[in-house]
C-alpha cells in the first residue's frame, strides 16, 4: 500500500469516497503511513494505512484509550481521532482541526512548521500534559487500558534491555550508563499516569496562534511513567524549555516528583532501545543496521 491511489481506493471500499486531487502523504509515523484527502464537500479525511501486519493487533485497544481520553481532552478544546473506519487495513476519521507542527517528506527529511524551542509551546505543552496524567489508574482500567505499575514498568525496561542486549552489540558505555539508572530509585515514579507514549509536534496540532487543538496516533498510550510524555521535549528543545514544561505542568495540578527531569532525559538517551526493539518487529535490513549503529557507535 505504497501510493494515494491505494489509500483512496481502500477508503471507497469502506465507505468513504475521497478525490485524489488535494490528497498528501505524511510518513512520519513507524507503524502507519497516512494519507489526508477530501470528500465532495469538502471535509479533508485521515487515512491510516498499518505499515506491517502487527500494527492491527493494537487496534482495538486504541479505541478504548480515545473513548476514555477523548471527554478528558475535550475540556480544554484539544480533540482526538473519531474514527468513522475501523478494519485490519484502514483506519479513517474526519481530520481535525489545525496542524502538526512537523511533518516528514517523502524521503524523510523533517519539515518543522513551529519552533520546538517555543516557551509558548512549553507551556500549553505543560497544561496538557497536566491534563491528560490526570486521569488515575483506576479509570484506566475501567476502561479497558492497560495500567504498568512502577515496578512493572521498571521491570519492563529490564526485559527490554535484557532482549537487546542479546540482540545486538551494545557498547560498553551505554550498557553502563543503564545499569546505573535501572537502579537509580530517585528516577522512577511512586505513582503511574495515563500517558499517550509519543507526545512530539509530529503528533500535535496546532492552530495559526500556536494553541493546540489536537493530538494524534494513541498507539502506545498507557499507565505509565509521566516521565515518557516529556522526554521528546528535552530531546527537541533542551533542559531549559523542559523545565519550562515542567513549571507550566506543575501549575495546572501535574505532580514534578524530583527525578522527573532526570527521568524525562535518561528515556530520552534510551532511545535506541526503543529502536532496536522496533527493528526487531520489523525485521527489515534496514532497521536493523541502523539499530546496530546506534547501540554500538564507532565515534
Amino acid at each position: 500500500m505504497s501510493t494515494i491511489a491505494d489509500a483512496i481506493a481502500l477508503a471507497a471500499a469502506h465507505g468513504p469516497h475521497l478525490s485524489a486531487q488535494d490528497a498528501t502523504v505524511n510518513e512520519a509515523g513507524l507503524d502507519y503511513r497516512v494519507v489526508m484527502a477530501s470528500d465532495a464537500t469538502g471535509r479533508r479525511w485521515v487515512l491510516r494505512v498499518p505499515r506491517r501486519a502487527d500494527v492491527s493487533e493494537g487496534m482495538a485497544a486504541e479505541t478504548r484509550v480515545l473513548d476514555l481520553v477523548a471527554p478528558v481532552m475535550a475540556e480544554d478544546s484539544v480533540a482526538v481521532p473519531d474514527w468513522q473506519v475501523r478494519s485490519p487495513e484502514l483506519i479513517a476519521y474526519p481530520a481535525l482541526p489545525g496542524a502538526p507542527g512537523l511533518t516528514l517528506t517523502d524521503t524523510g527529511e523533517i519539515t518543522w512548521h513551529m519552533d520546538p524551542v517555543s516557551p509558548d509551546y512549553a507551556v500549553r505543552l505543560g497544561r496538557l500534559l497536566a491534563r491528560l496524567h490526570s486521569i488515575t489508574p483506576e479509570q484506566a482500567e475501567v476502561a479497558g487500558v492497560e495500567v504498568r505499575t512502577s515496578a512493572q514498568v521498571r521491570q519492563a525496561w529490564r526485559d527490554d534491555i535484557a532482549r537487546v542486549s542479546e540482540a545486538f552489540t551494545v557498547s560498553p558505555a551505554l550498557t553502563e550508563a543503564w545499569r546505573a539508572w535501572l537502579e537509580d530509585d530517585t528516577c522512577w515514579p511512586e505513582r503511574t499516569v495515563m500517558t499517550h507514549g509519543e507526545i512530539y509536534p509530529a503528533h500535535v496540532l496546532f492552530d495559526e496562534e500556536g494553541t493546540i487543538t489536537g493530538v494524534l496516533d494513541w498507539t502506545t498510550a498507557r499507565v505509565d511513567d509521566p516521565a515518557r510524555d516529556l522526554s521528546a521535549q528535552y530531546g527537541a528543545a533542551g533542559e531549559q524549555m523542559l523545565q519550562a514544561t515542567l513549571s507550566a505542568y506543575e501549575q495546572a495540578g501535574g505532580d514534578v516528583h524530583p527525578g522527573l527531569a532526570a527521568q524525562a532525559k535518561h528515556l530520552w538517551d534510551a532511545s535506541p532501545i526503543g529502536y532496536a526493539l522496533y527493528a526487531l518487529t520489523t525485521g527489515a535490513e534496514t532497521d536493523v543496521a541502523t539499530a546496530a549503529v546506534m547501540l554500538n557507535p564507532k565515534d
